[in-house]
């Protein structure tokens, strides 16, 4: 059964930068795209972020576009996203999933001064 573990999320300042990570277990994470999605309270979970198996293509949802990267390392079962410029509207519980067919369970950005 395949299982994504996020981390690294928390409470930051206007501006500052957060990192999150997301690791992977009991499926061919290499063979699989991956996303960071999100969803903030009373609203729907929307894409931030997607990257194909290889890494070699990335798409962004507009309102990331400048300020986020995801990025993966195929060795390590791991997808990263890394955040910077946050703005309160990106307060969210931050989730990863692998188009295979597995979500992770969330990781809480609160970005509040």
């Amino acid at each position: 059964q395949g299982q994504l573990v996020e981390s690294g999320g928390g409470l930051v300042q206007p501006g500052g930068s957060l990192r999150l990570s997301c690791v992977a277990s009991g499926f061919t994470f290499r063979r699989s795209g991956l996303g960071w999605y999100r969803q903030a309270q009373g609203k729907e979970r929307e894409v931030v972020a997607t990257i194909t198996s290889d890494g070699g293509s990335t798409y962004y949802a507009d309102f990331v576009k400048g300020r986020f990267t995801i990025s993966r390392d195929n060795a390590k079962n791991t997808v990263w996203l890394q955040m910077t410029s946050l703005k309160p509207e990106d307060t969210a519980v931050y989730y990863c999933r692998a188009f295979t067919g597995y979500w992770g369970q969330g990781t809480q950005v609160t970005v509040s001064s």
